[in-house]
């Protein structure tokens, strides 16, 4: 991280970004709320369970996803800290549908209150994901937030770890502040990060491969392939099940996060929540140089039809992500078999 930035503060990076415009004085109040919430969420994390325990499995919505008591803590501090916020509405993965704060507002706000929580006993990052968008003139329920993530205002992740990070965009490039703890005070400590356009490193769940579609096994393959493979470079995988801490890595030094679709009931159209997750990590993404897409669709693009709706999500470092829509076109299928590393290789043998 650069050091450089000095000791400027969150508010005040957000009081020179809105110094001009009342529309942006909005925007900052609102990102500082969220921020607000996250600084009381990083106490209550870094206490671990000596309050009481966080990881009780409160209900289930579905199979596969899980409400915890730390989703609930977190999800109120959100409503409570942006009751005091410019924003009409708040869409949260923990409530079927929105609460209105003010209908008057000009904002609206998506978000997971704790992305990665049930990663919480096992002591691995975990943190929030938010979208900030403009209100609708008529409407503050589900339609007022069924809009393509081009349309967001500002989003951001903040990452509970070993240091309480987060990351913002305002539509003017990826910026990293990191918490003083001492002071409760987030503080910039990295502007204006670029994301690098090539990697060896790679982050998926391999456990689901026999249920990958075949452009993403064959990018596995080539890259477990390594030096002597198609891609001819070694290359490394990490994989937290975190998907904050997993960009958070990827921001830092580079890298291609991939969550596709694949055939196991309920996940055809991936894992990844659109409106809350989806589209503003990409944003953060794309605003620090990389690329984010399905394979087949770049995901600020996308329309959603349903307030909870799920995405693949594919992102990273530029070259490496269009080299995956490359195979998802069919592009790079051609002319690069060999006899030892061909179309016929562990992966791509499944159908």
């Amino acid at each position: 991280m650069d050091q450089g930035a000095g000791a400027i503060t969150l508010s005040d990076f957000l009081a020179d970004w809105g110094l001009e415009l009342a529309a942006r004085k909005a925007i900052a109040s609102t990102v500082a709320a969220l921020a607000g919430a996250g600084v009381v969420m990083a106490d209550r994390v870094a206490r671990g369970a000596i309050p009481g325990r966080l990881g009780g499995v409160t209900a289930r919505a579905g199979e596969f996803d899980e409400q915890k008591e730390i989703d609930v803590l977190a999800n109120n501090g959100i409503i409570e800290a942006l009751k005091a916020a410019p924003v009409a509405a708040l869409a949260s993965e923990e409530l079927d549908e929105p609460v209105v704060l003010d209908a008057t507002a000009p904002l609206l706000v998506a978000v997971d209150p704790l992305d990665g929580s049930s990663n919480v006993e096992a002591n691995v990052s975990f943190g929030m994901i938010f979208s900030i968008l403009p209100s609708h003139p008529t409407s503050t329920s589900v339609a007022a937030f069924l809009r393509p993530g081009s349309h967001q205002l500002a989003a951001g992740i903040i990452i509970y770890g070993p240091a309480t990070v987060f990351a913002l965009t305002v539509g003017s490039g990826t910026h990293v502040f990191t918490l003083d703890r001492a002071t409760g005070t987030f503080l910039l400590t990295q502007k204006n990060v670029a994301i690098p356009p090539t990697t060896n490193e790679y982050a998926i769940n391999s456990s689901n491969a026999r249920y990958w579609e075949e452009p993403i096994r064959i990018y596995v393959h080539d890259c477990e392939n390594g030096a002597g493979g198609p891609r001819g470079r070694d290359y490394n995988m990490r994989w937290t099940g975190s998907p904050v801490a997993d960009i958070y890595r990827i921001l830092s030094r580079g890298g291609i996060y991939l969550y596709p679709a694949d055939s196991r009931k309920g996940f055809h159209q991936g894992r990844i929540r659109l409106i809350y997750e989806a589209s503003p990590i990409a944003w953060l993404v794309e605003q620090a140089g990389g690329r984010a897409t399905t394979g087949r669709e770049r995901i600020l693009d996308i329309v959603p039809v349903t307030l909870h709706q799920k995405s693949p999500l594919i992102c990273g470092s530029r070259e490496e992500v269009d080299h995956v829509v490359r195979l998802y076109s069919g592009d790079s299928l051609k002319g690069q078999s060999s006899p030892l590393f061909g179309r016929r290789g562990l992966f791509r043998a499944w159908n």
